[in-house]
């Protein structure tokens, strides 16, 4: 999909404004029509939305010294600073909540770290298993095994 013939157009107008003969110099004895389909693929990426379509006219807001070509041109519309967005501040906190959900953690932390022996039935039945018959467990299944009993 290209850029529209009028927003090539409305470009154009521009640049030819902004450069005078420059730009006309600068076009040459290339039929204008050719220049325009070039530039309307080259910009193409840049008339589907409305925030792409604010970058080309940041581009026309800051354009260099002498003329652009079309990729030139493009490379500047990339340079456009993005859409702007809202940033509001944290809200307030209340320190007493903080500090009574912190306790939460903290007590919920130790409830976790004693852990009950059903828990690790599975490393018992994986270390019975490993004595009856040892290629029957991988290496790291064992490992993790004897990892979990080891801090019983």
């Amino acid at each position: 999909m290209s850029l529209s013939t009028e927003g090539i157009d409305h470009i154009f107008a521009r640049l030819a404004g902004t450069y005078m003969a420059g730009w006309d110099r600068f076009v040459g004895n290339t039929p204008i029509s050719d220049v325009k389909t070039i530039w309307g693929y080259e910009l193409s990426e840049f008339g589907l939305n409305n925030v792409s379509k604010r970058r080309i006219l940041w581009a026309l807001d800051n354009l260099p010294e002498r003329p652009p070509n079309a990729i030139e041109f493009k490379r500047l519309c990339r340079q456009a600073p993005g859409p702007f967005e809202v940033v509001l501040p944290p809200p307030p906190v209340d320190a007493e909540k903080v500090a009574k959900e912190l306790m939460k953690l903290g007590e919920a932390r130790l409830r976790s770290a004693v852990i009950p022996v059903g828990r690790l039935d599975w490393a018992h039945r994986i270390k019975e298993r490993c004595e009856r018959d040892p290629k029957s467990v991988t290496r790291a299944v064992r490992k993790m095994a004897f990892d979990a009993l080891e801090g019983v």
